[in-house]
């Protein structure tokens, strides 16, 4: 079994659907990870709901924490959580983390992820972006973080909401360290429309 222990964070932008697929590939990939820590904002789950019409992020093998927990393992940096995933990222949950404010347990379970030298990978999903939004993605990369914004790629032949949405997914996985056999991989792979 693999130690790979994560934190998702689910900020409160639009964007549901690359927290659903982002859970859907985690969920596949359970041999390869010991522990999912999961963190969604108030804002997180109405979008969901909003966007997706359910409440389908009960419903995966992950470990709940409310945004005040600060009794949670991430919330410390001797539980080991080697990767963090805010995905999707609204701008005042960036600017929060770029700023080091740790007054809930995902800014808290970032600035842990950044003083440990550890994975922290952000992907807002937000256009266009401030000068302000800009010098708070320059502030996380220079403290280590990884900024992946959720700007899919086509060239694989996606079609679907899902599949475009996939190749963002598998970008932030591939940053995140696993091993994806199955993501399309230019000059590696068919394109989607000529698997069929």
């Amino acid at each position: 079994m693999s130690e790979r222990k994560l934190v998702v964070a689910v900020g409160g932008s639009s964007g549901s659907l690359y927290a659903r697929v982002l859970f859907d590939r985690l969920k596949e990939l359970k041999p390869k990870w010991e522990n999912v820590g999961v963190v969604i904002t108030e804002n997180g789950k109405y979008n969901w709901q909003f966007e997706l019409g359910d409440e389908g992020w009960r419903d995966y093998p992950f470990d709940y924490y409310g945004q005040r927990d600060f009794t949670a393992p991430f919330a410390s940096g001797s539980a080991h959580y080697d990767t963090m995933l805010v995905c999707p990222c609204s701008m005042g949950l960036m600017a929060r983390i770029a700023s080091g404010v740790s007054t809930d347990l995902i800014t808290r379970a970032a600035d842990v992820v950044l003083k440990e030298r550890r994975r922290l990978i952000v992907v807002p999903r937000e256009a266009p972006y401030s000068l302000i939004h800009l010098r708070n993605m320059t502030t996380i990369t220079e403290a280590g973080g990884i900024i992946c914004p959720a700007v899919p790629s086509f060239y694989s032949g996606a079609t679907t909401a899902e599949e475009i949405v996939r190749t963002v997914v598998d970008r932030v996985l591939d940053l995140a360290g696993f091993e994806l056999p199955d993501a399309y991989r230019w000059g590696e792979s068919e394109p989607l429309d000529a698997m069929d």
